[in-house]
């Protein structure tokens, strides 16, 4: 089994969320247009959801990966994680919490084997995992260092009309501010140009950057940020090659004319990239994580506990988020044939 035909893995994402019933639909509804995936999960509590919702999803167990692209035509695969889970569909345990991390553990040890092309990760809920000691920001850091990744990864947003990477996330607004820096904003520049290049094939990337404050700063009237922080970042790339544009006034990036000119928005803090993409496009937005040595891809939403169990949740974003990670592995197969 190559990575051009291996399977996409799918993680568990917290058992009270919605994981279970998205996936079972993905599968369901729109298997014929996607490349076969399996779920790493607990068997006993899919089928459960299965039944209770009268999803009528074949399951069936997947003990041997390369039997899994066969077996996808018939039922959904699972690959059992190898415990039970204690949730039910909109209850908030942190006892599931080691069975949600070991789903993710054993994701990363098939991809870097090479026994899935990419990996899907649902959703999960963070309160819980602090709870049991979990100790990253989030999905992104956990895996960074599962992969013994040195070089902190980077968040793109993407769909068919908008694409944004925050350069600072998940941190408080003044954090965030005092966070950035000329070689943050560097560095994450360069990792989205090699990854617009190599998974979504643009030869000669275009990357529009944010300012930070209104009207970019309006020339130091409105802070300095803009002036001794990001323009320099800019001149630097520029210097490397890079086609940067900016720092450009927020609210004027993203309407339809502007989207026109460049292929991925750089913007500073979390709420500057993700109001927009989610404005535009909230169910097919795919969060992509730029940076590990594997493809990661996942449904721009979170667990969703209110709604789990009541068969409303739509999977939208779940297969958008499985045709990307399928279509950056036929990507890079590609460029490594090239090159």
């Amino acid at each position: 089994m190559t990575v051009q035909t291996a399977p996409v893995a799918i993680t568990m994402g917290d058992p009270g969320g919605i994981g279970a019933e998205i996936t079972l639909k993905s599968w369901r509804d729109h298997r014929a247009n996607l490349a076969p995936f399996y779920v790493i999960d607990d068997p006993i509590r899919l089928e459960r959801i299965n039944r209770q919702l009268n999803l009528n999803c074949a399951v069936a167990p997947a003990t041997a990966l390369d039997q899994v692209n066969d077996l996808f035509k018939e039922a959904l695969p699972v690959y059992d994680l190898g415990g039970r889970v204690i949730s039910l569909p909109g209850e908030v345990n942190a006892q599931d919490a080691p069975l949600v991390l070991k789903s993710i553990k054993i994701a990363v040890e098939h991809v870097c084997k090479g026994q899935a092309s990419a990996l899907v990760t649902n959703p999960v809920h963070k309160a819980s995992l602090y709870e049991s000691g979990f100790s990253y920001p989030g999905h992104t850091e956990f895996l960074a260092d599962l992969a013994s990744v040195e070089t902190e990864p980077v968040m793109m947003l993407a769909s068919d009309r908008l694409r944004v990477v925050p350069v600072t996330r998940h941190l408080a607004l003044g954090t965030a501010i005092s966070t950035l820096s000329e070689a943050l904003i560097v560095e994450t520049a360069e990792i989205t140009t090699r990854a617009l290049q190599r998974d979504f094939g643009i030869t000669a990337p275009r990357i529009s950057i944010a300012g930070l404050n209104p009207h970019a700063g309006e020339g130091g009237a409105m802070g300095r940020e803009d002036i001794d922080i990001i323009n320099p970042a800019i001149n630097k790339l520029i210097e490397q090659g890079v086609a940067v544009s900016g720092p450009l006034s927020a609210d004027t990036l993203f309407h339809d004319s502007a989207r026109e000119t460049y292929d991925a928005a750089l913007c500073m803090y979390h709420d500057q990239a993700l109001i927009p993409i989610k404005t535009l496009d909230f169910y097919t937005a795919v969060n992509v994580t730029l940076g590990l040595p594997f493809i990661r891809t996942s449904p721009d939403h979170g667990t969703a506990f209110d709604i789990a169990g009541t068969d409303v949740a739509t999977e939208i974003s779940l297969v958008a988020a499985i045709k990307m990670a399928s279509e950056i592995a036929r990507m890079r197969a590609q460029n490594d044939i090239r090159t």
